[in-house]
Order: C-alpha cells, then sequence, then structure tokens
C-alpha cells in the first residue's frame, strides 16, 4: 500500500488503504492547514533551544525562571495543537482499522463519512462554539499568568484552542469532500 496521496499516475491510497481523490474544496482547505501545520514545526526547534538555555540556567548557573518554564509549556502547547488537524489530513492520527481493513472499499467510504459526520465535525464545531466565549472573555481581562513573574498574553495561548479546532474542522470538510468525491466514483 502506497503513502502518498498523489502521484502522476493520480491519488494513492493513504495509510487507512482508502482511495480519495483530491477535490477543489480539499486543496485549498489542505493548503492552509498544510501550511500552518509545517509552519508551526518551528516551535519545536525553538523549544528544545529554550529547554537547553534553561536548563544552562538552572544547573550551570543556579538561576531559574518561571516566565521561561511557562513558555515551554506555552510553545508545547502550541506545537502540538497546530499538529492535530495536519495528522487528521495525512492520515497520522491513531486509527484502529482491525474489522475495515478487511471490508469492501465502499463500506470503508460509508464509514468515513459517518465518523466525519457525526463525530470529528460535530465536536469540532462543539469545541469552537465552546471555546470562543472561553477566550473571548480572557481576551477582555487581558489575562496573565498567576505565578509572580509568569507570562503576560496568556489569552493568545488560549486563543490556539479557537485556532486548532477551526483548523480541524477544515480537515474534516476537506476530508468528507473526498470521501464523497470517492463515493461518487465508480472505482
Amino acid at each position: 500500500m502506497s503513502h502518498a496521496r498523489q502521484t502522476a499516475d493520480g491519488p494513492k491510497a493513504g495509510p487507512s488503504g482508502i482511495l480519495l481523490p483530491e477535490t477543489r474544496l480539499s486543496r485549498v482547505l489542505d493548503r492552509i492547514i498544510v501550511f500552518i501545520g509545517e509552519s508551526s514545526a518551528w516551535t519545536w526547534t525553538i523549544l528544545m533551544l529554550l529547554i537547553i538555555y534553561q536548563v544552562v540556567q538552572r544547573y550551570v548557573f543556579g538561576l531559574g525562571s518561571i516566565k521561561m518554564e511557562e513558555m515551554q509549556w506555552h510553545l508545547f502547547a502550541i506545537g502540538f495543537m497546530l499538529a492535530i488537524p495536519l495528522t487528521e489530513i495525512r492520515e497520522r492520527h491513531v486509527r484502529i482499522d482491525v474489522l475495515a481493513e478487511h471490508w469492501p472499499r465502499r463500506r470503508r467510504l460509508w464509514v468515513e463519512t459517518f465518523g466525519l459526520a457525526v463525530f470529528l465535525l460535530p465536536f469540532s464545531l462543539f469545541a469552537i462554539i465552546n471555546s470562543a466565549p472561553y477566550i473571548a472573555q480572557s481576551w477582555r481581562l487581558n489575562e496573565q499568568s498567576a505565578a509572580p513573574d509568569g507570562l503576560p498574553m496568556v489569552y493568545v495561548l488560549k486563543s490556539f484552542i479557537f485556532v486548532t479546532f477551526v483548523l480541524l474542522a477544515m480537515a474534516a470538510i476537506s476530508r468528507f469532500s473526498r470521501v464523497i468525491a470517492a463515493l461518487r466514483s465508480r472505482h
């Protein structure tokens, strides 16, 4: 089974084993998600450098910094959250296809449609709707760390919750359009 999504010969099956053609909508949404997901990969390099700096400060110079520790948590959270939608469109998320791998293609496509329409998209929309007031309040309060010498602008980090679920909803819509296209095709 090929893990490539698109080759000169046309679409190939991803790790799920389901052949999904690209659609105009999926190309646009995937491009946005890939750009943001791959751009956020720099957070891991910055995080590692920050950890090394913090370790040297603490164990060589005996200095600790709450700001530096909080910055590590925030960078980890941002990198993790922005990678979630990318794993969805690249099919790198955890899938358990023990039963489905033996099912006919059309049944697998219908199960995929059901999962997207009943679980992933509604969950993403639920998270978007319910995180918006939480984040708006954080912005209104100009929320900062409760720790002395902690980071200012905690509301910026909380905004990534909303961004993550918007991108995840976009990934679900992209995949849904591809699954529907596959169901409509005769292959």
